[in-house]
């Protein structure tokens, strides 16, 4: 499965239903890792699958992460020439890779032809340096995913399903990159960071691509950040006038009535509140996306 072939479609792994627990144990020959991984991968977190994860070791608060990308191409990428064992090989560096960095609990899969690996949380090992180790492992031309830090069944089902989404979102992320990057000097580890793609920076895109997960965090985190002051507070009215106004200083303070200096302090303290900031072009397009829905769904409720 190519980028384009996630874009095609919604990039959001269809909901399984329980009845499938029992067809995919009977079509895997009771391979409980291979099942646990298709249950989680579609969204199917019921006492079933838990107890599957319970058989692999897994307790029900342990925190997790997944990290996605595409098996090396024939002949090229990371390892390459491995023809079609090279899923089923890239699975099993991945898996070495987690354990090489005292990761005792793996579940790795793949989805549509993408390798997946669930790990659990070490401090030892954060995400990122655990993401960084395996990056090598996939294919070097293509972007590499990292699903969020959750715990237990529901939030291992949560980070595989960020992850896929994120995949699907990359290359409209890395144009956004390549638009802010334009004419400085890429680095080889600079080109290596930017094939990395964290689910919280692709929030935005997996909104668009129908991804729950992402709204709720928009909406919840950020549009609610934002509007917590109520009526009274400027806060929500001057980030949105400003990311609608195309990041002018000027036109947002001609628009409320107020100084320049009134506005760049209420942009700082909306940054220090929801993490975002709404001078960066990017972090704008992450709040305008996350007003937009806030009020969608205020309106509806």
């Amino acid at each position: 499965m190519t980028e384009q072939d996630l874009t095609t479609g919604s990039g959001v792994t269809p909901q399984r239903t329980a009845g499938d627990v029992l067809d995919l144990i009977t079509t895997h020959d009771g391979d409980v890792e291979t099942v646990a991984f298709e249950c989680l991968a579609g969204g199917l977190t019921d006492a079933r699958v838990a107890s599957l994860m319970h058989v692999l070791g897994w307790s029900d608060d342990v925190r997790c992460f997944a990290v996605a990308g595409f098996a090396p191409t024939v002949g090229g990428g990371a390892t390459g020439g491995f023809g079609g064992d090279a899923v089923m090989h890239t699975l099993a560096r991945l898996r070495t890779t987690a354990h090489d960095l005292g990761g005792s609990l793996v579940i790795a899969g793949t989805h549509e032809g993408i390798c997946v690996v669930l790990t659990a949380s070490r401090a030892a090992a954060t995400p990122e340096v655990t993401c960084t180790a395996m990056m090598g492992v996939f294919d070097a031309d293509r972007p590499v995913a990292l699903g969020p830090e959750r715990h237990g069944v529901h939030g291992a089902s949560a980070t595989i399903r960020a992850a896929l989404a994120t995949l699907a979102a990359a290359p409209a992320i890395r144009e956004s990159r390549a638009a802010q990057g334009a004419g400085r000097p890429t680095s080889v580890a600079r080109q290596e960071l930017n094939r990395l793609v964290r689910a919280e920076d692709a929030l935005p895109e997996r909104a668009l691509l129908g991804d729950e997960d992402a709204k709720r965090e928009l909406i919840d985190a950020v549009y609610g950040s934002l509007a917590a002051g109520g009526a009274d507070d400027p806060t929500l009215e001057t980030v949105s006038t400003f990311v609608l106004s195309g990041g002018s200083l000027e036109t947002t303070a001609k628009a409320l009535n107020v100084h320049p200096n009134t506005v760049r302090y209420r942009l700082k303290r909306a940054a220090d509140t929801t993490g975002w900031d709404a001078t960066d072009p990017r972090e704008a397009y992450v709040l305008r996306t996350a007003i937009a829905l806030g009020r969608i769904a205020a309106a509806r409720s």
